[in-house]
């Protein structure tokens, strides 16, 4: 090797800080665990219920420290981050600054971090075993039957909490606490759940509300788990029926429930163990809305019939929630964030996209699938041929 080469190769390593370079060999690390994972369920088990449980953990709860969500404001200032990086380069590049390469190789280090925290900390929960399979359920496709019999035990169960929840003159519901009781309420449900499902880590979290929550719900998203501030981010501008049941969703991911229909399906099955009348409300008349979604696909004579079964107050909880999204249903920023989910989620292993959120009727369907034989299909008269 020449004496020009080792004499470069050593200066590159001069502005390499040690924090940097420990980082890359961590990062380096990363990729046999994504590999492994990607192809043993049972390391992608063992690793999410270990390393990858701690290190979310510990992230949350060094964020916890933060009332707002720290996530939001890094994203909202990475642009800018990103044009004072490129200009400092350029800067210090045209004037021999060889302190550039630190500057560099700090910028990549941060990088390697959110990698780490990617490969190390989350990624194996996209191959664990299927939520389905740890709960004994028998999921498969479902038929209009089965979609409206399901649709009827979520009616009669949200029957009961009716009473207590108290609807505004718009027709929307209105939580009774702040967003820290329902944070409270949640965890409680967490720690309940836990006891019963051996595969739900447990620990206090602090749901972090959307400061640009308004603009943000231009894009269609209700909430984000930030993987890099390990945060579960929650949109405060949609209606207060939505928040218990997307919170919920977040803290899902944050306890390495990584797949999106389970991690609706987790949201469902944890806020039911709650003895709050408002979460359970949450609980079933977002599932209801996800199953009469898919009925109405299959079987709009039995989506109809449906409809005419349902008490009113839940009935105009849905009309109330399509008048607010009215002013941000056609936007650009949909279009553009939902292309980038989509494609983030196919890349992660849902060949479905956004689609998988869906999904989540398959789960609900299994869940109730004992108790469908008891439920009466209603008598649909034949329409008369053309």
């Amino acid at each position: 090797m020449s004496p020009e080469k080792t004499k470069k190769r050593h200066r590159i390593f001069d502005y390499m800080t040690p924090a940097a370079l420990v980082t890359f060999i961590i990062a380096l690390l990363g990729v046999p665990v994504q590999i492994i994972s990607s192809r043993s369920v049972a390391f992608a088990d063992f690793w999410n219920l270990t390393v990858c449980a701690a290190v979310r953990c510990i992230i949350a709860k060094l964020t916890n420290w933060f009332p707002f969500s720290l996530g939001e404001i890094v994203a909202v200032l990475l642009p800018f981050g990103i044009i004072a990086f490129l200009v400092a380069v350029i800067v210090m590049s045209i004037k021999g600054n060889p302190k550039v390469w630190k500057l560099i190789t700090s910028v990549f280090a941060v990088a390697a971090y959110v990698y780490i925290l990617f490969s190390i900390g989350y990624s194996a929960g996209y191959n664990t075993t299927t939520v389905d399979k740890k709960l004994g359920l028998d999921r498969q496709n479902v038929s209009g039957e089965e979609l409206y019999k399901t649709a009827c035990l979520l009616r009669d169960n949200e029957n009961k909490y009716l009473n207590r929840v108290v609807f505004g003159g718009s027709g929307a519901s209105v939580m009774p606490y702040s967003k820290k009781a329902m944070n409270d309420k949640l965890i409680a449900a967490y720690e309940k759940a836990s006891q019963k499902y051996d595969f739900i880590p447990t620990f206090y979290s602090r749901v972090k509300p959307i400061l640009l929550s308004e603009p943000m719900t231009y894009t269609h998203i209700s909430g984000v788990y930030t993987l890099y501030t390990g945060e579960a981010n929650i949109n405060v501008n949609f209606p207060d029926y939505t928040l218990p049941f997307t919170a919920c969703h977040e803290l899902s991911h944050q306890r390495g429930i990584n797949r999106e229909d389970e991690a609706n399906f987790l949201a469902f099955i944890v806020s039911i163990e709650s003895d709050d009348p408002y979460i359970l409300y949450s609980a079933y008349q977002n599932m209801l809305e996800y199953v009469l979604s898919a009925l109405y696909s299959a079987n709009k004579d039995l989506y109809m019939s449906f409809l005419r079964t349902m008490d009113p107050r839940p009935y105009k909880e849905m009309v109330a929630y399509n008048r607010f999204f009215e002013k941000y249903r056609e936007s650009k920023a949909a279009e553009v964030t939902d292309s980038v989910n989509d494609s983030y989620l196919k890349a992660s292993g849902q060949p479905q996209g956004t689609k998988s959120y869906g999904l989540v009727v398959d789960l609900a369907v299994a869940y109730y699938r004992d108790s469908l034989d008891a439920v009466e299909l209603p008598i649909i008269e034949e329409k008369p041929a053309a």
